[in-house]
């Protein structure tokens, strides 16, 4: 059986492709469109999943949206009437919007996929969540957190999985939101919202939390981790440009001007990026804590675009009875349309859970062929090594002498972060490596971390994290962690943390030999690794995109699978 999950209309369109409950292809919109976010219909990457599978659309035999229109049009449609006439702006460009398209997923689908309307199903927006994490996960029964902005109505749940059947226990409903309430402060340091929460994040260790009682004093927290906004305080409910309402600024004090987000660190909006990263921790431990009462189970499944706070991630580890945790890569949105594949494959259809993502190297890739006829098409000089070992140990040799490479290698990865297959590597030991893949490379804010990737079995060598084979988020880049160790710099943030990826031989051998010879020659089994774009870009997916990305960089040379490789020098 063939079921085609999507998610579009909003951000990060993507498609999903599970054949008898086992995952083929998944990939974001915006790799192959080139558009940042892109929100539209994700045509391109449905090709993509298809072709990868070998079929056409008329062999699925469902496709399932990741989320219900009408409930979430009902949610707008009530809000902004009883927020009118404040909320005006709101209410026109919801109309022109939902009654011309967004409304219609169902005709839209018939139109553009041709599909029969038997065929077309509809997830709730947090089921598709919960079932992006639990049935990925290995576990038999898990408790499940869901935290995002807004769903539907919902903005959180806590529920249960056991065998092929999730239940919900208990939700949050808008406009009271962790995901709101953590993107509101994202615009008040000078970040884009739904695309500058991570940076938010990573300024976070440069302040302090002094303003924690102060934010507090427009929430309410309960004892379970429940939330309450004073809604005075914020405009996300009636204004469709702006989340901070006139009362915000007066207690808070002007928004930090955007333009200074780039290139300032501004002590005080710091202290702020501290405080509200506390509070969100907080509120999530506390969350995970009753769900520990309610369910009994030592794991946990979480996901939403809030499951990406990788500091608050190990935090709850540390500080709750959970023992394992389970996060899907790609837990935004653009996961939502694995997750309503496999809710239908599961939970609907009765069929029995059967599939771990036990990595997330499920996009597209090219050849060495196809590499070749690129290359030789646009007159590009290039090597090439019949014996990959000698490839990598140009790549050790070049890492080892303060070069930065551009790591294109199989197939492209599920989610936001790069985990090997699409990455810009360094040396993880050389201080300057930092400023310079900042500054020369990616063209991005200074205050940014980069993120390590070692070698699985020497994780709990560099980083104080136990059993990280068991803790599927570090083979995903999604727990931050402190360093031990005082030889890897480069990617040391400022409160001597790491957002750690442990390298799996079975999954990434390429990447794990890379890293296994340089740390044979270093002894340091660790690199730097970050995404192979540039900023405000999507990480690059055809050997076009890798070639054009690499030559507007500062990157030293470009290597394709190992095997080509590509010089600024053309040697």
């Amino acid at each position: 059986m063939n079921i085609l999950g999507l998610s579009f209309f909003y951000h990060d369109s993507a498609a999903a492709l599970v054949q008898d409950g086992v995952v083929v292809a998944c990939g974001e919109e915006e790799r192959f469109s080139r558009v940042k976010h892109d929100h539209g219909f994700p045509t391109l990457a449905i090709e993509f999943c298809l072709k990868r599978a070998g079929i056409t659309i008329d062999e699925v035999d469902y496709v399932v949206f990741y989320e219900k229109p009408f409930v979430k049009f009902e949610r707008i449609l009530l809000s902004t009437l009883k927020t009118f006439p404040k909320s005006w702006k709101v209410f026109r460009e919801s109309m022109l919007t939902w009654l011309t398209d967004k409304l219609w997923v169902k005709s839209i689908l018939k139109e553009k996929l041709k599909l029969d309307p038997k065929k077309i199903l509809f997830a709730d927006h947090h089921m598709s969540h919960a079932a992006a994490s639990y049935f990925c996960s290995p576990f038999e029964d898990s408790a499940i957190l869901t935290v995002d902005g807004a769903g539907e109505w919902t903005t959180s749940t806590m529920g249960e999985g056991r065998g092929n059947k999730i239940q919900i226990k208990q939700e949050m409903r808008f406009p009271h939101s962790i995901g709101l309430l953590y993107s509101a402060f994202t615009a008040f340091c000078g970040f884009e919202v739904n695309e500058g929460e991570y940076k938010l994040m990573g300024m976070s260790p440069y302040g302090k939390p002094k303003y924690v009682d102060k934010i507090k004093e427009v929430i309410k927290i309960g004892d379970d981790g429940s939330l309450w906004h004073d809604m005075r305080y914020f405009s996300y409910h009636y204004s469709p440009d702006s989340t901070l309402s006139p009362k915000f600024i007066e207690k808070f004090g002007p928004a930090r001007d955007p333009s200074r987000a780039d290139v300032h660190m501004d002590e005080y909006y710091a202290d702020m990026a501290a405080s509200i990263q506390v509070v969100t921790e907080e509120i999530l431990i506390k969350m995970a804590n009753h769900l520990h009462k309610l369910t009994g189970s030592d794991n946990l499944c979480m996901a939403g675009g809030v499951a990406l706070n990788c500091v608050a991630n190990y935090k709850i580890l540390q500080q709750t009875p959970f023992k394992r945790i389970y996060i899907q890569p790609a837990a935004g949105d653009d996961g939502g349309a694995l997750g309503a594949a496999m809710w239908a494959w599961n939970d609907l259809l009765g069929n029995e859970k059967r599939f771990v993502m036990e990595h997330a190297y499920w996009g597209s890739e090219y050849s060495n062929g196809e590499v070749v006829d690129f290359l030789k098409k646009e007159n590009i000089p290039y090597t090439e090594y019949d014996d990959q070992e000698k490839c990598t140990d140009f790549v050790v040799d070049k890492i080892i002498n303060e070069n930065v490479l551009g790591w294109y290698t199989g197939r492209f990865e599920w989610g936001p972060r790069a985990l090997g297959s699409r990455s810009i590597i360094a040396d993880a030991r050389s201080e300057k490596m930092k400023d310079v893949v900042n500054a020369k490379i990616k063209f991005r804010e200074a205050f940014r971390p980069f993120a390590p990737s070692c070698l699985m079995e020497s994780v709990s060598d560099l980083f104080d994290v136990e059993n990280p084979e068991e803790q599927y988020p570090t083979r995903f880049m999604l727990y931050v962690v402190q360093v031990k160790s005082d030889q890897i710099p480069a990617i040391t943030h400022v409160d001597n943390s790491g957002r750690c990826q442990g390298v799996v031989k079975e999954f990434a051998p390429q990447y794990h030999r890379l890293i296994e010879k340089f740390g044979e020659a270093t002894g340091v089994p660790c690199i730097l690794n970050t995404s192979f774009n540039l900023k405000g870009e999507p990480i690059v997916e055809t050997p076009r995109n890798a070639y054009n990305t690499f030559m507007r960089s500062g990157m030293d040379s470009l290597v394709y699978n190992n095997s080509i490789v590509v010089t600024k020098n053309g040697h």
